[in-house]
């Protein structure tokens, strides 16, 4: 009972520090905030299929990226929220997908719509970012390619070791 508790622990210490690091590497070129952001940490949301640490991983990940980025309040709180609502859409889908890898594309929407949905009310009230259809196309695009490209890159590369390294 306690390696498990220490294995979850530890899977979700390495996915905040490989968020946090991600996005200083996506800060570093412009990318982690404003109106267009490629956070190649949000790759790391397919990461719920393979352990339910993913969840709160990714959402101190965010929570401390966006603290660090310094982002303002509601895209601390709102963004860290988006990105707890993808993890557990992900998530959801861990069943299907362990069996069907056609499940692949159905499990990476969650964190895309969640981000897409929430995110560019974050950018228009919070920073006067806009217009908002606007916010919606490029949050919509950098999403896409953070979660859904480089997200499934990620995932077709780990997934035939992954359950060996992160059993659980």
């Amino acid at each position: 009972m306690k390696n498990k508790k220490v294995l979850y622990l530890t899977q979700a210490a390495i996915i905040v520090v490989l968020y946090v690091l991600l996005t200083q590497l996506s800060n570093v070129f412009g990318l982690a905030s404003s109106l267009i952001q490629v956070r190649f940490s949000e790759a790391l949301c397919i990461m719920a299929l393979f352990t339910p640490a993913a969840i709160p991983g990714l959402t101190i990940g965010c929570l401390l990226s966006n603290l660090l980025t310094g982002c303002a309040i509601p895209d601390i709180l709102f963004g860290s929220l988006a990105t707890l609502l993808g993890a557990f859409g992900t998530r959801a889908f861990y069943k299907l997908a362990k069996r069907k890898t056609g499940w692949l594309f159905p499990a990476l929407l969650p964190p895309i719509l969640s981000n897409t949905i929430i995110i560019p009310f974050v950018l228009k009230y919070a920073y006067g970012l806009g217009p908002l259809w606007l916010s919606f196309v490029t949050v919509f695009a950098g999403e896409f390619i953070s979660c859904g490209i480089l997200g499934s890159i990620l995932y077709f590369a780990l997934r035939k070791h992954i359950y060996k390294i992160w059993s659980e």
